[in-house]
């Protein structure tokens, strides 16, 4: 029975919060279009302040416009007003969150907000409220009722203003154009940051790392190359530097079940003349397209004239975050 009673509260939790989201789709309206407006139009940076659960969602908002293509960081109001109020410019734009609309801390600093001519979006529970009177945009996030069945603590309230603040980083992003490869770059080291900036100059081994040898070699030489660089594979390469072949741990197994001698072949006669390569510039994700539709383990990195400058297989994929 107990574990019923669990579920049951959840879902009412769920329900009621689900219809604060609801409830914010009648209040797209032309405040809200000048808010967007306001920020978009933004010379400096966007800052968003709030006190308590505001404050933590207004941190997730100002994470959220930051990454999507509008500068932003959150501002302690506490703080603002012990000398953090420094960090705000008439050239800024500013983001106050309090769900009554009379949060003390932030009442303090709005006279100086409004001093600097920095322009003031609110959000808020209360449209009739101070911060919401002296806003140029008010954002109505008010909720019918908390899914806390004490209506203390914050919770509809927090996750209505969450997700006004998403609206307003969408539909920003959305205005600026903002492309997968712009978010790359807010976020070089997560997966999409890999995937769309990282190139094959980036992981590829050079140098002496280079598992090489020529073309004379022996097969049992080739293999002794192949154990100390620790790639699977070995370039074969004339005197310049220019790709010959190629020769891999699969082509050493195809060798042994045709009972070729490993110390009496030469590496020309059982290498692959015609090997994948591909060019440093190369995006790393397209090499591990080209590795994954050959069924390869590796490539080789050459020149436009041929040159063989690197080499790097399936593990190095996997070390940088690739794959």
């Amino acid at each position: 029975m107990q574990n019923q009673n669990f579920k049951s509260s959840a879902l009412k939790a769920i329900k009621i919060e689900l219809a604060a989201i609801e409830a914010l789709t009648s209040r797209i309206n032309d405040d809200f279009a000048t808010a967007c407006d306001l920020m978009f139009n933004c010379k400096g940076r966007v800052i968003v302040t709030g006190m308590g659960k505001s404050g933590h969602i207004g941190k997730k908002i100002a994470a959220t416009l930051a990454s999507t293509g509008t500068p932003s960081f959150f501002v302690h109001p506490g703080e603002a007003s012990h000398g953090d109020l420094g960090m705000i410019t008439g050239s800024d734009v500013v983001i106050a969150i309090s769900n009554s609309g009379n949060t003390a801390e932030v009442l303090t600093i709005l006279p100086l907000i409004k001093r600097m001519g920095a322009p003031l979006i609110s959000m808020t529970g209360s449209p009739s409220s101070s911060l919401a009177q002296e806003a140029n945009a008010n954002l109505d996030v008010s909720v019918e009722t908390e899914a806390c069945p004490l209506g203390l603590a914050p919770t509809s309230s927090t996750t209505a203003t969450l997700v006004m603040g998403d609206a307003l980083a969408i539909a920003l992003l959305e205005a600026r154009g903002f492309s997968e490869e712009d978010f790359a770059f807010s976020h070089p080291g997560g997966s999409l940051g890999k995937r769309l900036l990282l190139k094959v100059a980036d992981i590829m081994h050079t140098g002496r790392l280079i598992p090489k040898v020529q073309e004379h070699a022996s097969l049992s030489e080739a293999l002794l190359e192949m154990t100390q660089k620790g790639l699977g594979m070995t370039t074969i390469q004339d005197t310049d530097n220019r790709l010959l072949g190629l020769f891999t741990d699969g082509d050493l197994r195809r060798a042994l079940d045709k009972g070729i001698d490993v110390h009496g072949t030469n590496i020309e006669q059982v290498m692959n003349r015609n090997c994948t390569t591909i060019t440093k510039d190369v995006l790393a994700a397209e090499a591990l397209s080209v590795m994954e539709e050959k069924k390869i383990n590796g490539l080789i990195v050459t020149s436009q004239s041929g040159e063989v400058v690197g080499a790097l297989n399936m593990h190095d994929m996997l070390r940088a975050g690739v794959i």
